[in-house]
């Protein structure tokens, strides 16, 4: 099994003022530990390509990419709203995150790997068709799964996301597709937390799970148990994709969950149970949030491993 590692510099020029929490470091700690434990020995890496705008139009309005290109800074930074700002890079490390995940979907299609795991930044899964927001600018796991079902024809797309915040980017530009029955979308995030969405599914084929504020591991697992794999066996998905955001660890404090690594080690098993099932085994996994970054780092290499079988 070949595991393939896609990563690009600009992740880590783009940033959004000095202590804002979506930092460069995300990215820095996650490679530095997939390296340490000797990890990416046993995978492909790769160097992500940028997008073109026919692949980011697949989910984005066109209006929204003149808006961004328009405010788009050449020094010093441009808001789009109170947690969401641009630097002269942020808009090359959108465009190579979103090329990583339709880089990995191609790689996993065609058979030249089993899976994929994007360490790219910045987040993608509160980007709407026609909203920037929430530290997001392109939704890179929307559209490596409309890449998936219109580039290389497959019929059925899982969209698996487990930050602690609702995908409502996510949500909003694969209505349609699940409506047809070509992507089913699971989801767990935090009971009222931002954006505040997520309790009322925009479609019959997406299966959300709020979590209480304070619940711990054993509560994802009952959703996934209870929630997920009777959905996602149901659908038997040909290929999943997954939001990753390991911002539910009991040390981040941009919520109040009380997951641990060991959870994060669970999870993945599921879904990659669930891909050997049904989707030959393929799995795309991009980055989303994780703030803490000790912990960040932990739980990405517990996520990894399970991904290349070490675990």
């Amino acid at each position: 099994m070949t595991v393939a590692y896609i990563t690009h510099p600009s992740s880590t020029q783009h940033e959004m003022g000095a202590h804002h929490p979506e930092c460069p470091d995300r990215v820095r700690v996650i490679d530095d530990l997939l390296r340490v434990q000797g990890l990416v020995d046993f995978m492909r890496e790769e160097t992500a390509p940028a997008a073109t705008r026919k692949v980011i139009l697949r989910a984005h309005s066109a209006a929204l990419l003149d808006e961004i290109d328009a405010i788009s800074p050449q020094q010093g930074y441009a808001g789009i709203d109170g947690d969401t700002t641009m630097n002269p890079f942020t808009m090359s490390a959108a465009s190579h995150a979103v090329g990583a995940a339709v880089r990995a979907v191609d790689l996993v299609c065609t058979g030249e790997v089993q899976r994929a795991f994007c360490n790219t930044r910045p987040p993608g899964h509160h980007a709407e068709r026609n909203r920037a927001m929430g530290f997001c600018f392109l939704n890179s796991a929307a559209i490596a799964v409309l890449h998936a079902l219109e580039e290389h024809g497959l019929q059925r797309v899982a969209l698996v996301d487990f930050d602690v915040h609702h995908g409502n980017g996510s949500e909003d530009i694969l209505v349609e597709a699940c409506n047809a029955g070509r992507v089913l979308m699971v989801s767990t995030f935090q009971h009222h937390l931002y954006p505040g969405t997520g309790d009322q599914p925009m479609s019959a084929n997406t299966v959300n799970v709020p979590l209480a504020a304070y619940s711990k591991g054993d509560a994802m697992r009952d959703a996934v148990t209870n929630d997920w794999l009777p959905a996602l066996n149901a659908f038997k998905p040909e290929l999943i994709v997954i939001s990753a955001g390991f911002d539910a660890h009991r040390d981040d404090d941009l919520a109040s969950l009380g997951w641990v690594e060991a959870d994060y080690r669970w999870l993945t098993q599921q879904l990659v149970a669930v891909a050997n099932l049904y989707s030959k085994g393929r799995i795309v996994s991009t980055l989303e949030g994780g703030y803490a970054l000790g912990a960040l780092a932990r739980s990405v290499g517990e996520h990894v491993k399970v991904l290349i079988g070490a675990d």
